[in-house]
């Protein structure tokens, strides 16, 4: 344990532990993609995707060490025995911190696929991470404005597209596609700038999770619905570094995928939309009470 330094030098140390770590992992992970590309064969590939996904949870690994290094956080969990290695999900979980990936990652890794996040395309030219994101098959998404899609519709569909296309990759091993469904952070900025009309959340955009479902079918077992409350308040991914987060919350709940959302189209049916955008209306109104019982149960820890 390092709590007895400082918290700023606590939060460089974990960040050149990260930094070595991601270093460390990238090189093998890039050797097995380039087996990839140079061996089109679908048995070899699905050898070197375990492979992959193996590298990929041992970061994840260190990275769980480094942080009860900076500090033990307390953790109070709820649905882990929901989840599995051998089935694929659909998961969705509200947003509040750049430190929500690595929370998720560090409870989830080892006990259901890792997750594979949709990310915008620029994000492929972050140094190393992009590089390892694109190895891992990440889906990388273009993102088009309704102004720029009037003026060019034929880009409309685009993403749905990418979605199939990445979906059809994740056939032949078991895989846990992530989306958070409020796109970005939650911020009281955002959330005035919103008139969202939830307590805790941001308005929800179905859109992200109606494509996987339409790309991947029966193939997902359920939707993993995740909840995050931070007592002491979000956290930033420094105060992550600094081993500030005393105490994290997380609720894991299964949820069928209803049967009448499967084989539909979101762009092209209205109706099959206005339904898949009331089911996920309703799932939001559901994970705003549970974050108002949360703020009662775990209130601020007293320093």
């Amino acid at each position: 344990m390092l709590s007895f330094l400082p918290a700023p030098l606590r939060g460089v140390l974990a960040g050149l532990l990260l930094a070595l770590n991601t270093l460390f992992w990238c090189w093998p992970l890039f050797a097995l993609s380039l087996l990839k590309l140079v061996l089109p064969i679908p048995g070899i590939q699905r050898a070197l995707r375990f492979g992959m996904h193996w590298i990929a949870e041992s970061w994840m690994a260190v990275n769980a060490f480094w942080m009860d290094l900076v500090r033990r956080t307390q953790w109070h969990v709820q649905g882990l025995e929901k989840v599995d290695m051998r089935h694929s999900w659909l998961v969705t979980s509200n947003h509040q911190s750049w430190a929500d990936i690595l929370m998720l990652q560090y409870r989830l890794n080892r006990r259901m696929p890792i997750l594979k996040f949709f990310l915008k395309q620029e994000l492929i030219w972050v140094p190393v991470i992009g590089l390892c994101w694109w190895a891992l098959e990440f889906p990388f998404m273009k993102r088009f404005s309704k102004e720029y899609l009037a003026k060019y519709p034929e880009k409309r569909g685009e993403d749905l597209t990418t979605t199939r296309k990445a979906c059809e990759r994740y056939r032949s091993n078991p895989v846990s596609v992530f989306n958070f469904l409020e796109g970005t952070r939650f911020s009281a900025a955002k959330h005035a700038e919103q008139a969202s009309p939830y307590r805790h959340l941001l308005r929800p955009r179905a859109g992200g999770i109606a494509f996987v479902i339409d790309a991947m079918g029966e193939q997902l077992s359920a939707l993993i619905d995740i909840t995050i409350h931070y007592p002491s308040g979000n956290p930033s991914f420094w105060d992550l570094l600094c081993g500030r987060v005393d105490q994290v919350v997380m609720c894991i709940d299964s949820r069928p995928i209803p049967t009448e959302f499967l084989r539909r189209n979101y762009d092209q049916d209205e109706d099959y939309r206005l339904n898949f955008q009331l089911w996920v209306n309703q799932l939001w109104n559901e994970k705003d009470a549970q974050l108002d019982r949360l703020h009662q149960q775990f209130p601020p820890t007293q320093p």
